[in-house]
């Protein structure tokens, strides 16, 4: 394997200009779904590297359940510096599944409150809560979830419909509604655990967290047909409930560069080519993406494939 059994761990170093780059130039839908892909893609790649390494290192611990031979110096020789690297590999991926389980229970723990919330409320696609806290959010439906329903629910307060004019209302309902459309919450969880899995790919959440709600500003835009109203119910809104209700639950007052993306509606709607020219700058950010993460891949599909070989060539020599 050799030293490209590292790359999948450091290979999402090189996402960091790639997120700037797509969230700045990209269409947002696209931005979104490709920074969400690579931070998925490259989050296993890391922990399957990390898993090889701990079969490496687990092997060389005294009293383990591993065949004898997976310690061999020819096994070992597989991976380099196989004692540092390896154990360090142990609580390295115990800490990445405790922290990706730590924050999925989180995740779930906040919808089935804001769900619970709900509770006898009528099924329909818009729940007014009597609360004088300013709040709005897009919640996901489940697989149990109604017809109704069954796409999610947009979750908004009295108090923050009080602070809104009816042209803003629409929008902000447009905002939400687009959120659920596009699944947007499954890009966001999706960030958010491969950041927990490689702190490499925190930027990525950063981006992604911008570019959903630029996605769905665009759509908001496009069905209210004014960009201005759009952005003056992001300010308001903003203004009126500065923190989200989590980080995975789309909101229009999310925190973020509120006033980045009230100044990109204040431009011409970006171009919707899903995939620009190599030739551009944005080109050169999704092609940049997409190498890295095809790099980081390979490399982790063929570190897997080599160190079965290498035990498996161990194991019958016994």
């Amino acid at each position: 394997m050799g030293v490209f059994v590292f790359l999948p761990l450091v290979l999402p170093l090189t996402a960091w200009p790639v997120a700037r780059l797509a969230e700045q130039r990209l269409h947002p839908r696209t931005a979104t779904r490709l920074l969400a892909a690579v931070a998925g893609v490259s989050a296993v790649c890391s922990t399957l590297c990390l898993g090889l390494l701990v079969i490496v290192g687990t092997a060389q611990l005294p009293g383990n359940p591993l065949p004898d031979s997976w310690s061999d110096p020819d096994v070992r020789a597989a991976v380099p510096y196989d004692e540092i690297a390896g154990r360090a590999a142990i609580p390295a991926l115990l800490a990445v599944l405790i922290s990706c389980a730590v924050a999925a229970w989180r995740q779930a723990r906040v919808r089935r409150r804001a769900v619970g919330a709900l509770a006898g409320l009528p099924p329909t696609s818009v729940a007014v809560l009597p609360d004088r806290t300013p709040y709005a959010y897009a919640l996901p439906g489940g697989r149990g979830s109604g017809r109704a329903h069954g796409r999610g629910r947009v979750v908004v307060s009295t108090g923050m419909l009080a602070g809104l004019g009816s042209a803003e209302r629409r929008a902000l309902f447009a905002h939400e509604r687009a959120h659920l459309d596009g699944r947007h919450h499954r890009h966001l969880l999706t960030v958010h655990l491969a950041a927990r899995a490689n702190p490499f790919l925190r930027p990525l959440r950063t981006a992604v967290a911008y570019t959903a709600e630029r996605w769905a500003d665009e759509e908001a835009a496009a069905e209210v047909g004014s960009r201005r109203t759009v952005a003056r119910a992001i300010g308001k809104a903003a203004l009126l409930a500065p923190r989200a209700p989590a980080a995975t639950l789309p909101a229009l007052a999310a925190v973020g560069p509120v006033p980045r993306r009230v100044a990109a509606l204040m431009r011409p709607a970006p171009m919707g080519r899903a995939w620009p020219p190599v030739c551009t700058a944005a080109g050169l950010a999704a092609w940049g993406a997409a190498f890295g993460t095809t790099v980081s891949a390979l490399s982790s599909a063929n570190s897997a494939v080599t160190l079965y070989l290498v035990l498996h060539a161990a194991t019958t020599s016994v």
